[in-house]
């Protein structure tokens, strides 16, 4: 008996099966939709808040509580692993912009130093050395843009929806995101 399923059975019939029962409050198959999804999603969730391991750990639990008590708004339009990565991605920006209101009302940028809000310590552009690093020293909005698009794979229109902007100020975020990692890895 495996312990890991894997392969096209996974993906479809074993998927949609786990997903009808756990909305039938069967943990066990939820579990299952859980230890199958929950690298991927906690990926997600690291990189957008800020590489904070904790706090993605955090982040994860959330969006698999709210998928458990939002089951039964999954439509079956996608599959359980793009709902669920959407849902998490939500749970985040959510999250971020929150924490963001008890960091400060404004906080001062200059060209030297970026300042992010994860958890109690912030990051400065010095500290750059590779492309994660990099990544997580970008501002609020240019670091949800890019990996969100880059990375994950969204597009714009779907961008503007989860975080609230507009789709023109969604492009000028990534714009604005693959420079400043452009000059961070250059330097």
């Amino acid at each position: 008996m495996s312990s890991v399923d894997t392969g096209p059975a996974v993906e479809g019939g074993d998927e949609i099966s786990w997903v009808e029962k756990a909305r039938g409050g069967d943990a066990p198959a939820f579990e299952k939709l859980y230890r199958k999804h929950c690298d991927r999603i906690y990926a997600l969730c690291w990189r957008l808040c800020g590489r904070d391991a904790g706090l993605a750990e955090d982040l994860v639990q959330e969006a698999f509580l709210r998928a458990w008590n939002k089951l039964h708004l999954f439509r079956g339009e996608s599959s359980f692993g793009t709902w669920m990565h959407r849902l998490a991605a939500n749970v985040a920006l959510s999250d971020r912009r929150i924490r963001m209101r008890r960091v400060a009302r404004e906080i001062l940028m200059d060209e030297a130093v970026v300042r992010t809000a994860i958890g109690a310590r912030d990051i400065t552009q010095g500290l750059r050395s590779d492309l994660e690093q990099a990544i997580s020293q970008l501002p609020e909005r240019a670091r949800s843009v890019l990996i969100l698009y880059d990375i994950e794979g969204y597009q714009h229109a779907e961008i503007a929806e989860i975080t609230g902007m507009a789709v023109g100020t969604s492009k000028a975020q990534l714009h604005r995101a693959r420079k400043l990692v452009r000059e961070a890895l250059e330097s």
